[in-house]
């Protein structure tokens, strides 16, 4: 039974999901570093809001955490390099709390426009100063968001429905998506100098750290209202404060500082700052909502292979789960096949994808097969991991997909190149959901693997089999199945023998001492 730790407050409905799904769950909310070093190596899955700082060092102490999962939308707090480098899955909540930040950040700039919090403070001191509070109106001014993913999206949708024009940047938003959510796409320094509000909705990159500083607070109008509900970092707080000063900037509303919680800041006490403490995602509905979300996420993954939301590894949604189950088997196995047999620094892979396979979510199956490939060179790898050893090792990755059937209904290539020779494997499925190989070195063969298997690369010379067949029953081993290719008559052949226990090195040792022998080598899936 998975056993996994909520070590932030989360929805009690959230807990009893886990529970009613089989999952062992314990709820130790408010545990210090030390302490939660201390119990994580007992857990498979660990469940966080903002507070719990899953670090370099927590990871490390981890040896069954096989998933984080991040109710909201931020993983600051998670060491995603860390994780990943460990093999754990990191996923988070990206929609639940959507539409609660969109309107937030609609409440911040309408507080903007119409100084409601000084007007509130001096109206509850019994003071009447009307002529004090001039606002602007919303309708007819130009807002311009940073980032237009689904936040930005609903921000935007609500925004032209209170009349207003709309800008967005984002390097992945395309003309057409920028057409259908009626709104106009420009580059940064457009949006600067015409926007009269400007939204922030990106995460925290190297790319959008900072992105509002002096530099760029000086290309956009002057009197421009700023609004972040995203992330602290991406503004830099004492160059807002200046221009706040100036006059450069009219006001500024954050939900989210650099420091956080933020109990002390230079833009406190600020005439034309509105702050709140990083309430983006607080209503009682969004909470409900990640909570049950995150839950429902950890829980497929751990139990059937799902994955939704992976800040670190190919989604594989529970319907696709159960179609895919069968081909990571093969994909896994043709990986394992190949890296037993590899011996020397891998220089580049090609997986291809042929008939009903290629119409599938192949990422994870690669992702599976770099695995198998990689594992005898690095116990540690895991599918999560695998793609990132691969690109550090300057492995060169190639996928292709054909959907035309060949000589199968499916199946499912591997090549590797290394410093001193190329190698394939091809497999398919038979029945729907058995893995067989059907080629190796270009050479066809049918075998199913199964725990203990002998590969022999041979010349194909009368007398080889019944050599081989007398000299494992001289060391009493039992063959389960025998299977033979060959590229021609009397050129190159393999044989791939499953037998009913290990052979051992002095055995095999034999096997390559056999005349015609080029090639011996025990195998184990």
């Amino acid at each position: 039974m998975p056993k996994v730790l909520i070590s932030d407050k989360l929805s009690p409905a959230a807990v009893q999901i886990f529970k009613d799904r089989g999952i062992d769950t314990d709820v130790k909310v408010g545990l210090t570093p030390d302490e939660l070093k201390a119990i994580i190596g007992n857990y498979d899955g660990l469940a966080i809001r903002s507070n719990t700082k899953v670090t370099a060092d927590v990871l490390a102490a981890a040896a069954n955490l096989k998933v984080v999962g991040r109710a909201g939308i931020g993983v600051d707090n998670v060491d995603v390099p860390a994780a990943t480098g460990r093999g754990v899955v990191v996923m988070n909540t990206p929609f639940g709390n959507s539409i609660t930040t969109a309107e937030h950040a609609l409440a911040m700039m309408f507080a903007l426009a119409r100084d409601i919090p000084l007007a509130n403070a001096s109206t509850q001191a019994g003071k009447w100063e009307k002529s004090k509070f001039m606002g602007v109106e919303i309708t007819g001014k130009t807002l311009g968001i940073i980032g237009c993913g689904n936040i930005g999206a609903i921000v935007a949708d609500r925004a032209i429905g209170l009349k207003m024009r709309v800008l967005g940047y984002d390097p992945f938003l395309s003309v057409e998506r920028a057409k259908d959510l009626g709104i106009e796409k420009v580059d940064l320094d457009t949006l600067f100098a015409r926007a009269d509000f400007i939204t922030l909705h990106t995460p925290l990159t190297e790319a959008t750290k900072n992105i509002i500083d002096a530099k760029s607070i000086a290309k956009m109008k002057k009197g421009v209202r700023i609004i972040n509900c995203a992330r602290g970092g991406l503004v830099v707080e004492e160059d807002l404060k200046v221009a706040l000063e100036s006059g450069q900037v009219g006001g500024a509303a954050l939900d989210v500082f650099k420091v956080e919680p933020a109990k002390e800041n230079a833009l406190f006490g600020m005439d034309k700052m509105v702050c709140t403490p990083h309430l983006g995602a607080s209503t009682s509905e969004a909470q409900e909502n990640v909570a049950l979300q995150v839950a429902e996420q950890m829980a497929d993954y751990l139990l059937s292979g799902a994955v939704t939301n992976a800040i670190n590894m190919p989604s594989v949604s529970a319907e696709d789960a159960p179609k895919l189950r069968p081909y990571m088997k093969l994909a896994g196995q043709l990986g394992s096949f190949a890296g037993q047999l590899t011996e020397h620094a891998i220089k580049e892979v090609t997986v291809e994808y042929v008939g009903h396979v290629a119409t599938l979510n192949s990422k994870p199956l690669t992702a599976v097969l770099l695995e198998g490939l990689l594992k005898p060179m690095n116990e540690a790898v895991n599918m999560v991991n695998a793609p990132v050893i691969a690109k550090e090792r300057d492995i060169k990755l190639t996928e292709t997909r054909n959907e035309r059937e060949g000589d199968y209904h499916t199946m499912i290539r591997l090549t590797v190149v290394t410093e001193e020779r190329s190698r394939s494997v091809a497999g398919t499925l038979f029945g729907g959901d058995k893995p067989r190989i059907v080629e190796i070195k270009d050479i066809p063969i049918e075998a199913e693997l199964g725990p203990h298997m002998l590969f022999v690369t041979n010349q194909d010379k009368p007398g080889f089999i019944g050599a081989l067949g007398s000299l494992l029953g001289q060391h009493g081993v039992n063959i389960a199945t025998f299977h033979l290719g060959r590229a021609q008559a009397g050129g190159d052949a393999i044989l791939l023998t499953q037998v009913d226990s290990a052979l051992g090195e002095d055995l095999v040792a034999k096997v390559r001492a056999l005349p015609q022998v080029v090639q011996a080598k025990e195998l184990s899936f």
